[in-house]
């Protein structure tokens, strides 16, 4: 995964949950056009829909400058390449504090993910979706997320009528409703709250997010 492979080399090069993020911007700056190319590669096998063209730095072309610069060139676009421009900003402000407060609150790791995952989407379009099937529809599902959120998500018996009423309006046999970006950016939480040791304790203090 696009996400997870910048993360998973930063917590290679250090152990300290604390520097988890200063590392990830090391990995971040010395990335290569050759990781580019590999990238690009990887992006044309797996054939997302909805991607279009660009005019500079298109996937669909040969990379002229590094994996970081070609993200930030699509940053206003991706919410994944905004990850990388901005060394995983929802990440570790939004994504794994909310997860690591619904552990603290006492929800289980199924509920705690879930909620993170409605978290994400309703302050943020899936870009995803929005490539798929339009930016009125992804602006309407974030809305709806809100909506689940405010019924109480996952805490309440409401909420959970709510949600299920929602995962089954996104349910589309093409994947065009697919929050598939909310999702990774979920995944990068999940990871980050585990290399801070997120497994043994509810919550934490938030200290995985920090950086």
């Amino acid at each position: 995964m696009l996400v997870l492979a910048p993360l998973a080399r930063a917590a290679a090069l250090e152990s300290r949950a604390e520097r988890l993020r200063d590392s990830l911007r090391q990995v971040l700056a010395a990335t290569t056009v050759g990781d580019a190319r590999d990238a690009y590669a990887a992006i044309r096998r797996a054939s997302p829909g909805g991607l279009g063209q660009v005019d500079e730095q298109d996937v669909l072309d040969e990379p002229t400058v590094t994996l970081l610069d070609a993200m930030r060139l699509a940053a206003d676009r991706d919410s994944i390449a905004r990850e990388y421009a901005t060394a995983y900003q929802t990440t570790f402000e939004a994504g794994a504090p909310a997860l690591e407060r619904g552990r603290g609150e006492g929800l289980e790791w199924d509920d705690a993910i879930v909620e993170t995952f409605l978290t994400l989407l309703a302050a943020h379009e899936d870009t995803h979706i929005a490539r798929r099937a339009g930016a009125s529809f992804a602006s309407d599902v974030t809305g709806e997320a809100r909506d689940v959120l405010a019924a109480g998500g996952v805490r309440t018996a409401g909420g959970r009528r709510a949600l299920e009423a929602f995962d089954r309006r996104l349910r589309d046999e093409r994947g065009r409703t697919n929050p598939g970006t909310t999702a990774d950016l979920t995944a990068a939480a999940v990871f980050v709250v585990l290399a801070g040791g997120g497994w043994t304790r509810r919550g934490g203090g938030g200290h995985a997010a920090a950086g």
